[in-house]
């Protein structure tokens, strides 16, 4: 339930007002995996797409566990296409991705810069679990995200937050305010 369209409105829920950004690269796996060797991980790679791991951060401090801070319901746009592997450089390495609110500037970088990249990413996540075709990675966001501001910023309804990773697309969302 928290996955939602390129365009689709984000739910702020009515228990927080710190909901916040997170531009990701997503990965879509496309074959099943486990204990994938990194050398062999990208064959697993289905394609690419565009992700905001839109997070309500005094839930997701609420415990150790980040789960509910990154789980609301209707909070977590992904698309606009899926882009085959063929289509970028070998693992959507060297891809500028950004996230602005409101036209303003919020994360700028390059995939390049991963803390992990795209192989062993999918190489670890595959030690734990069976990946299956379908399964969404997000590999991690760049510096400037809302909380991590003096003083913080967190999305407010009627902002637009837009989200795009160079060679595959945009997220246009809108915010709004969730109905308990």
């Amino acid at each position: 339930g928290s996955l939602i369209g390129a365009h689709d409105d984000i739910h702020t829920p009515p228990v927080s007002d710190d909901l916040d950004w997170e531009a990701e690269l997503a990965v879509v796996v496309g074959r099943p995996g486990r204990h994938v060797p990194r050398e062999k991980a990208l064959e697993y790679v289905a394609g690419y797409t565009v992700a905001n791991d839109v997070t309500v951060r005094d839930w997701q401090h609420r415990t150790r566990e980040f789960l509910s801070g990154k789980t609301f319901e209707a909070t977590t746009p992904v698309g606009p296409a899926l882009v085959t592997p063929d289509e970028l450089p070998p693992g959507a390495s060297g891809l500028d991705i950004s996230c602005s609110v409101d036209g303003h500037t919020m994360q700028k970088s390059n995939t390049a810069d991963l803390l992990f990249d795209v192989a062993e990413t999918v190489a670890y996540i595959s030690t734990i679990i069976t990946m299956l075709p379908g399964d969404l990675i997000l590999t991690g966001t760049p510096g400037g995200v809302g909380a991590g501001r003096d003083p913080k910023v967190f999305l407010r309804p009627g902002q637009v937050l837009i989200t795009t990773v160079e060679g595959i697309g945009e997220l246009r969302n809108t915010v709004i305010k969730d109905q308990p």
